[in-house]
């Protein structure tokens, strides 16, 4: 009774320091996880951006000796943008996915997990806690899952039934046995919408993903993009929201709930083509607060010319031009003459020609003959 009570003490603070869901589990093992991870293992299909191994991702024990219990946590995202900037010709804008909204949330869960241990220590003599938001060993989405914050989608997103699965999610492993909550039951049932649109076949089967061909994962990586993600990305900056975007369960759900989360229209649709030309330091003092920015500005640029190519815009093409000529990082100077080809003006053309004598990068020169192919076709096409 007594840790019934302190439970139902920590989720009434809980509310009051602005976590939206709280939820208690054994620290057992997952065993079921822990044979999912070596599955995915098996097949390639980790993202690498895992910390850990199998058995520190799956056994909390290692983490806190005396583990008995975890509490999960959730804080919910806004889904929509009040007043958000157009795209226009010229002027084309890029997109960061709805997690990279507001402050970085890692911060802010830690903030709020920090304030909860303080909570309990100031209860219970002799407390030990571990927590954990994304970057820890131990999976969020399991430990919500048994917690009871919400089912695991096919989309392999916790689903909540009060904010869908627009919401961050955080663990804290505990030394006290807590009650434990129940699990909530699956609420896919038979539909494939995330699947279904999928547009890299990265969701392999229902709740099963290969993060890489997930393009989530592919905005986040540093080398050059390969050809067949180029068309597919769009103008995507940073994470991608699709199999979020199309899933039911996420239909008209919009929260507003924490300011610090909240997006700063012109930083999460940024102009692009300024964004060619930021330096280490504009890029620290303009995105690093948001978490879109911890790979820092190379991906988020090289990201940015792909979508100058999707866009064809032409307004570009001095730029990237500038880019292919004098950026001392290869996939830059790649990526930007494959896109001026890819935008297909006789300007463009020329200066691709041009900076060939010069290159000595074997894997720049290579998106150089791509870029030309775009003028053999237009030749083709007259």
């Amino acid at each position: 009774m007594a840790y019934q009570t302190l439970k139902q003490e920590i989720i009434t603070y809980s509310k009051s320091i602005g976590i939206d869901k709280i939820g208690f589990a054994a620290a057992n093992e997952f065993s079921a996880m822990k044979s999912r991870l070596k599955q995915q293992q098996d097949d390639g299909y980790q993202s690498g951006f895992e910390k850990g191994t199998i058995e520190e991702r799956t056994e909390p024990v290692l983490h806190l000796a005396d583990a008995e219990s975890i509490i999960a946590i959730a804080v919910a995202y806004p889904s929509r943008m009040k007043k958000p900037p157009k795209s226009s010709k010229g002027s084309r804008r890029g997109n960061f996915c709805r997690a990279s909204w507001g402050m970085d949330y890692h911060h802010v869960l830690n903030e709020k997990l920090d304030k909860l241990s303080t909570f309990i220590a100031s209860k219970v003599p002799g407390f030990q806690c571990r927590s954990m938001v994304d970057t820890g060993e131990l999976s969020d989405r399991a430990v919500a899952e048994r917690a009871g914050i919400g089912f695991s989608g096919k989309n392999t997103m916790i689903i909540t039934p009060e904010f869908g699965s627009y919401v961050y999610l955080g663990e804290m492993i505990t030394n006290i046995p807590f009650p434990p909550d129940e699990p909530v039951d699956d609420g896919c049932g038979e539909c494939t919408k995330c699947l279904d649109a999928c547009p890299t076949g990265a969701l392999v089967e229902p709740g099963r993903l290969n993060a890489q061909n997930c393009i989530a994962f592919v905005t986040q990586t540093k080398g050059f993009l390969p050809d067949k993600y180029r068309e597919i990305m769009g103008n995507q900056l940073y994470g991608f929201d699709t199999c979020q975007v199309v899933c039911p369960k996420n239909k008209q759900v919009d929260t507003h709930l924490h300011p610090e989360l909240e997006p700063e229209p012109d930083l999460v649709k940024p102009e692009l083509i300024p964004l060619l030309s930021i330096s280490n330091r504009e890029f620290k003092e303009r995105f690093g607060s948001m978490a879109g920015s911890w790979r820092g500005k190379k991906p988020i640029q090289r990201n940015a010319i792909i979508a100058l190519a999707h866009y064809k815009d032409e307004a570009a093409i001095p730029e990237l031009i500038r880019l292919m000529k004098v950026d001392p990082r290869p996939v830059i100077r790649g990526t930007a003459a494959w896109a001026i080809g890819k935008i297909g003006t006789k300007e463009g053309f020329k200066a691709i020609r041009q900076a060939q004598t010069n290159e000595e990068d074997e894997d720049v020169l290579n998106e150089m003959d791509k870029g030309l192919t775009y003028e053999l076709k237009q030749v083709e096409k007259s």
